[in-house]
């Protein structure tokens, strides 16, 4: 740990700095569509494309939990769903193991630094696990009717009627919803519903509202100067979450242009795909997932056109929260802190766009589980470099830990859980030949609304996926199997988990798994 330390702290001239500082900057809802990662063809990502070739990108990272608010609370506290119990939107301050371990912001606050953030980090805020906070989340530019919240008008039903208006919207910001109405209340609004929403004035040439992603942008920016004018503070640690690509999809007209619908590629996916999986057995018609996808395929004259509109606008999202990532980047680059400044960028979990019938996150599939993921920590990371390696957010603190030499326990008592996750320097340092330490395989949990028989949420009774570098192994909460071999079936189309060839993979995942959850859980 101290010659990796060492390393990090030597710049150019041989001359040892002061303690790293972290950036770590957290998108929603952002799957693969990122340039170098294989997603989406025509996607636009200049910005990421660029850090990329100053750090090393890992292209089989993946979330332990592809929905916002278990993910958040599990690789910011570096404790597994499994071990906590925190699961679905539960809280996780209330739970009683996460709540007795110290999140990554307070051991970064014991270490000395001065911790700040913007935007949505974890889902649930918790503002006493910060020194500074400037803006907590929020999903907006909304529409909003004169009585409540909506979908866009230009968003055909039943896509535009499902329960969650939020999910059922996407427009470009220009398109101003009841501008003719006579209703001074109606149109383009930001803010909590619970404390008062506020007028959205749009403006094409910047004069207007800025949406909260830009203004966390802007703050980050700005706070990023005032640290490199600082001489002699403390290291800091620095988050700033931003909302696109989840969704409202509402972005600016610019980001759509850039994706016309007559050229517009579909997402890959294979006809009757569904057809030897459980997925659909055992979520249910009306699980999110299902419902999202029948609903928009039939609010359009064609299920291709519906899902070409909804590309369209995910990849318009992703292009405008790639401008506000690289403001971020850029802040740190045009300043002296690049040279001793760690950066991060990474998703919570992805987003399935169709396939297998599926429009939403929280399935067990590629789409929904693996996330782009970029790191640069000078003097540690080639340029340029990919690591194949299978890695998960639990892996985000322990590597943390080791690149910023921070000491001390994670846990506040006894009641808290150590850390679980692997640290990836060592692959930081040799993307490539680096020695890994941790699992060979990446777990993740979905939600599969089942309770013990005292009515806990109990996560052996969940849908679990396990991720090699050459297998998908699912086991839902059924007992229904799946195994796909992603060195033939990088799409996993093909279902093998009844194939007798495959049987010794499919033996050994599943021995994983069981293994993964004879472990004692922390109550």
């Amino acid at each position: 740990m101290l010659a990796v330390f060492a390393g990090l702290l030597l710049i150019a001239t041989g001359i040892a700095r002061d303690k790293p500082n972290v950036v770590l900057i957290i998108c929603d809802d952002l799957n693969d569509y990122v340039s170098g990662f294989g997603g989406h063809p025509q996607v636009q990502t200049p910005n990421l494309e660029r850090f990329a070739k100053t750090g090393v990108s890992f292209s089989r990272a993946y979330s332990n939990y592809p929905v916002c608010a278990p993910s958040r609370s599990s690789f910011l506290t570096g404790i597994h769903a499994r071990t906590s119990g925190n699961l679905h939107f539960d809280k996780w301050y209330e739970n009683p193991v996460l709540s007795n371990s110290k999140t990554l912001m307070e051991h970064f606050r014991d270490n000395g630094y001065h911790v700040v953030g913007s935007g949505k980090v974890m889902h649930h805020f918790k503002r006493d696990v910060w020194d500074e906070f400037e803006n907590e989340t929020d999903y907006g530019p909304f529409v909003y009717d004169g009585n409540e919240r909506v979908a866009h008008p230009s968003v055909p039903s039943p896509f535009a009627d499902i329960p969650n208006r939020i999910d059922g919207s996407f427009a470009p910001l220009e398109d101003i919803p009841y501008a003719n109405d006579d209703d001074p209340t109606s149109g383009w609004v930001y803010g909590d519903e619970s404390e008062g929403l506020k007028p959205f004035n749009y403006a094409s040439d910047g004069s207007g509202s800025q949406t909260p992603d830009e203004m966390n942008a802007d703050w980050a920016a700005n706070r990023l100067e005032k640290f490199a004018q600082e001489e002699g503070g403390k290291p800091f640690f620095l988050a700033v979450g931003f909302i696109r690509p989840h969704t409202p999809l509402h972005v600016a007209k610019r980001y759509f242009d850039r994706f016309p619908k007559d050229t517009l590629q579909l997402p890959v996916m294979k006809p009757g795909d569904k057809d030897d999986i459980s997925l659909n057995e055992v979520f249910g018609r009306e699980q999110l997932g299902r419902r999202y996808y029948r609903v928009l395929t039939e609010s359009y004259s064609t299920p291709e056109d519906g899902i070409r509109a909804f590309t369209q606008a995910y990849l318009a999202s992703v292009a405008a929260v790639d401008e506000n990532v690289g403001q971020v980047i850029d802040a740190v680059d045009q300043s002296r802190l690049k040279d001793n400044t760690v950066v991060i960028v990474m998703s919570d979990h992805g987003w399935q766009m169709g396939e297998k019938d599926y429009l939403f996150k929280s399935s067990p599939y590629e789409e929904s589980t693996r996330i782009p993921f970029l790191v640069r920590a000078p003097g540690v990371t080639p340029a340029g470099e990919v690591a194949d390696q299978v890695v998960s957010l639990i892996d985000l603190y322990p590597t943390l830990v080791e690149l910023c030499g921070l000491e001390g326990d994670t846990r506040k008592n006894d009641k808290g859980a150590p850390l679980e996750g692997s640290s990836f320097v060592s692959l930081l340092k040799d993307p490539i030949g680096g020695k890994w330490s941790g699992p060979e395989e990446a777990v993740s949990m979905i939600w599969a609304w089942l309770k013990d028989a005292e009515g806990r949420k109990d996560p052996d009774q969940q849908h679990w996926t396990i991720r090699s570098k050459r297998w998908r192994y699912i086991r839902y909460s059924n007992g229904s199997e799946e195994l796909y071999d992603h060195d033939r079936d990088p799409y996993e189309w093909d279902n093998l988990s009844s194939d007798p060839e495959h049987a010794p993979a499919l033996s050994r995942l599943r021995a994983s798994l069981e293994k993964l959850q004879a472990r004692k859980r922390i109550d």
